[in-house]
C-alpha cells in the first residue's frame, strides 16, 4: 500500500457499527457473567438445620418451594432485623408441611409450572440495559455537537460550520469602511452584478468567480466583505479557514461540499473564506512532509470552485495576508480571478476612519483629526480604532465624559511607546543620560534637510521598555524612500549614542534598539534597494511574508557577504561621525534643552523649536 497516496474518507455508517458491535459484546459479557453473579449474591444460602431453627424462632414469614423440590426459598427476618432472602436444600422431610401449619403467619406454597415468557426475557435482559447503556451515549454526543457547533464526529461530521448572515444582521455598507477607495471601487462591480445579472450576462460577460483580498492584518479585509453582502443585500456565508482542517481524514473535503451546497441552495449568495492560505497552500510532492488531509481539502475547494457556472450568483471572496504561499491552481482565472490590495491607510484613509469610530465615542467638538492621523503613520485601521477605545478608558478613568484631545494623544504614545510606567526608579545620573539621549536624536534630526519634523520628546518611562523617545511627524505620508531620506534616518538613529559619548564619554545599553533600526535600514540600502556604489542595483536578498513583517532571506556568497558587512559598517560609521559633528556645532542647545527635558520630562514640538531657534515663547492670554 502507497503511504503516499490519500486514503479514503472513513464511513460514519462504519463507526456506527462498530460502536453497536461494541455493545454488543458488552451485554453478552454482562449477561453471561455480571447478571448471575448480581443475583447469586443478593439471595443468602443456609443450611437446612438453620431454616428450622429459623421457623421456630418466629423469623421467617414466607416459604416456596421450587416446582422441581430441590431447594427452598425463604423470607426472614435477618439479626437486624430487616427482611432478607434465603435459600436452602430440599431435606427429604414429610412432616414439614404440618411443621409449618403449626405458625399461622408463615405463608408457604409450591412454585407453580409456568413457561417463561421470551419477550419479557429479552426485554429485561437485552433491550433495557443496551438502552441504558446508549443513552448516556447519545445524550453526550448531542452535547458535543452543540458545543463544537454541529461538528462533532458522528453527529456533525461533514457540516462546514459556516456562519450566515443576512444583511439585517451585518448592517455593514460602504459607507461604514473608510478609506480602501480603492477596494471598494473594485468590489462595486460585485455588487452591481449581485443586483442586475441580466445586465451583464446580456453582453456576454462573466463576473468573477471569486475575489482575493489581500494585506496586512487589522486592514479591514472582513470588514469589506461585509459591506458587499450589506450592499448586495445577499446572504453572507462566513467561515475560516482553519475550520476546514481536521485531523479526520476526508472531513475538510466534506465540509467543503457541504458548504458549497448551502452556498448554491441561497444564491445570490457571498461566500467568504478568511484566511485562506491555511487551507489553499502550495502542494508539495507528497513527500515526508506531506499533509494529505489539506491537500484533499485543497483539491475539493478546487473542484468546487470549477463546478458552478458565476452566473450562479454565487460570489467566492477570501482573504489572506500571506499570498505567496497559495497554490497556483487556486489563483489562475476561473477561480481566483480578481485581486484586491487591501493597504495600510494613507493620511486621508487614517483621518476618516478616525471619525468614524469616533462616531460612536462621546467626543469633544475641538478635536484634531488631522494631527491625530499625522501622527499615526503605519497603523492599521484594527490599530486606530483601538486608539479611539483607549481615549475613552482615558476618559473614564478621569471620570469624564468627553473624550479630550489629550485622551487621543496619550492614546498613540501607548499605541506606539506602551503605557507609562509610573513605579520606574532612574537614578539622577540615568534620568540625565537619557534626557541627553533623546535630546541627541531631536537635534541630529532637526539639522537634516531630509528629516521629518520633531513633533514630541519625553523621559518618561513606558512599558515597552523605552525610557524615553522622541515622536517625529512626516507632513504627508510618503511612498518613495530616497537615498538621502535613508541616510538621514541613519543619522537620526545614531543620535542619542553619540550625544551620550559626547557629554558623558561613556556609551549605555540604552541605544540597543537604535542600533538595531539602523543595521536593518543600511542592510536593506544595500542588498534590497540598489542604495549601494559596489553592488549597484544588484538584489541580494529576497523579501518573505511582506505582509508579515517581511523578514529576508539572504541570497549570496560567503565572500559577497563578508562585502555586505563592511558596506554596511561603513554607512552607519559615516552616519554616526556625521550626527557627532551636528551635535557638537549645537553643543550649547544639547545642554540647554536637555536641562529643560529634565524639568519638564516631556516638551512639544513646538517647545523643541522655539528653544532650538531662540525664539521667545508666545504670551499667555489674559
Amino acid at each position: 500500500m502507497d503511504p503516499n497516496k490519500p486514503q479514503p474518507p472513513k464511513n460514519p455508517k462504519q463507526s456506527v457499527g462498530i460502536y453497536l458491535a461494541v455493545i454488543l459484546v458488552v451485554m453478552l459479557l454482562v449477561n453471561a457473567f455480571v447478571l448471575p453473579t448480581l443475583r447469586s449474591r443478593s439471595i443468602h444460602e443456609v443450611d437446612y438445620g438453620t431454616f428450622l431453627q429459623m421457623v421456630e424462632s418466629k423469623k421467617v414469614s414466607k416459604v416456596q418451594m421450587s416446582y422441581d423440590q430441590s431447594e427452598l426459598l425463604f423470607v426472614a427476618t435477618d439479626d437486624k432485623g430487616n427482611e432478607a432472602l434465603y435459600k436452602t436444600g430440599a431435606f427429604p422431610d414429610s412432616d414439614l408441611v404440618n411443621r409449618l401449619s403449626e405458625y399461622p403467619e408463615i405463608q408457604f406454597t409450591r412454585e407453580a409450572p409456568r413457561e417463561n415468557s421470551f419477550l419479557m426475557n429479552f426485554l429485561l435482559t437485552w433491550v433495557f440495559p443496551t438502552l441504558i447503556l446508549m443513552l448516556p451515549m447519545i445524550f453526550l454526543m448531542r452535547f458535543m455537537q452543540k458545543k463544537m457547533g454541529g461538528n462533532s464526529m458522528m453527529f456533525g461530521m461533514g457540516k462546514s460550520g459556516a456562519k450566515m448572515y443576512v444583511s439585517s444582521q451585518t448592517g455593514v455598507k460602504f459607507d461604514d469602511v473608510a478609506g480602501d477607495e480603492e477596494a471598494k471601487e473594485a468590489l462595486q462591480e460585485i455588487v452591481d452584478f449581485l443586483h442586475n445579472p441580466a445586465k451583464y450576462n446580456s453582453i456576454g460577460a462573466k463576473m468573477p468567480k471569486g475575489v482575493l483580498l489581500v494585506g496586512p492584518p487589522g486592514t479591514g479585509k472582513t470588514l469589506i466583505a461585509k459591506a458587499v453582502a450589506g450592499e448586495a443585500n445577499v446572504p453572507f456565508f462566513s467561515i475560516a479557514g482553519s475550520e476546514f482542517v481536521e485531523m479526520f481524514v476526508g472531513q475538510g473535503a466534506a465540509r467543503v461540499r457541504d458548504l458549497f451546497k448551502q452556498a448554491k441552495e441561497k444564491a445570490p449568495c457571498i461566500v467568504f473564506i478568511d484566511e485562506i492560505d491555511t487551507v489553499g497552500k502550495k502542494r508539495d510532492g507528497g513527500g515526508i512532509g506531506g499533509n494529505d488531509e489539506r491537500e484533499q481539502t485543497l483539491n475539493q475547494l478546487l473542484s468546487e470552485m470549477d463546478g458552478f457556472d458565476g452566473s450562479s450568483g454565487v460570489v467566492i471572496l477570501a482573504a489572506t495576508n500571506r499570498p505567496e504561499t497559495l497554490d497556483k491552481a487556486l489563483l489562475r482565472p476561473g477561480r481566483f480571478d480578481r485581486r484586491v490590495p487591501v493597504e495600510l491607510p494613507d493620511l486621508k484613509a487614517r483621518e476618516a476612519i478616525l471619525k468614524v469610530h469616533a462616531k460612536k465615542v462621546m467626543m469633544a467638538d475641538d478635536i484634531d483629526y488631522k494631527a491625530l492621523a499625522k501622527a499615526t503613520a503605519g497603523c492599521s485601521g484594527a490599530e486606530l480604532a483601538n486608539l479611539v477605545n483607549e481615549a475613552a478608558l482615558r476618559a473614564v478613568k478621569c471620570n469624564r465624559r468627553i473624550v479630550t484631545q489629550a485622551d487621543l494623544t496619550e492614546s498613540v504614545d501607548v499605541v506606539v511607546a506602551g503605557y507609562q510606567r509610573k513605579n520606574a526608579v532612574l537614578t539622577p545620573h540615568e534620568k540625565e543620560v537619557v534626557a541627553y539621549h533623546e535630546v541627541g536624536h531631536a537635534l541630529v534630526a532637526a539639522k537634516q534637510s531630509d528629516s521629518a519634523p520633531v513633533t514630541k520628546i519625553t523621559i518618561v518611562p513606558r512599558t515597552s521598555g523605552a525610557l524615553g523617545y522622541t515622536m517625529q511627524t512626516p507632513d504627508t505620508d510618503t511612498v518613495l524612500l530616497s537615498k538621502e531620506e535613508a541616510l538621514a534616518k541613519i543619522a537620526t538613529l545614531t543620535g542619542g549614542r553619540s550625544a551620550e559619548e559626547l557629554v558623558f564619554g561613556s556609551v549605555t545599553s540604552g541605544a540597543s534598539n537604535d542600533i538595531e533600526q539602523a543595521t536593518k535600514l543600511a542592510r536593506s540600502m544595500v542588498t534590497r534597494l540598489g542604495m549601494s556604489e559596489s553592488f549597484d542595483m544588484t538584489a541580494l536578498e529576497t523579501v518573505n511574508n511582506q505582509y508579515l513583517g517581511g523578514d529576508a532571506t539572504l541570497a549570496c556568497s560567503a565572500e559577497t557577504a563578508t562585502q555586505i558587512d563592511r558596506e554596511v559598517v561603513a554607512i552607519i560609521k559615516k552616519a554616526h561621525e556625521k550626527a557627532i559633528g551636528i551635535l557638537k556645532e549645537n553643543n550649547d542647545k544639547l545642554h540647554e534643552i536637555a536641562r529643560y527635558l529634565l524639568e519638564k520630562e516631556t516638551i512639544t514640538g513646538e517647545e523643541f523649536m522655539r528653544l532650538l531657534n531662540d525664539t521667545p515663547a508666545p504670551a499667555a492670554a489674559e
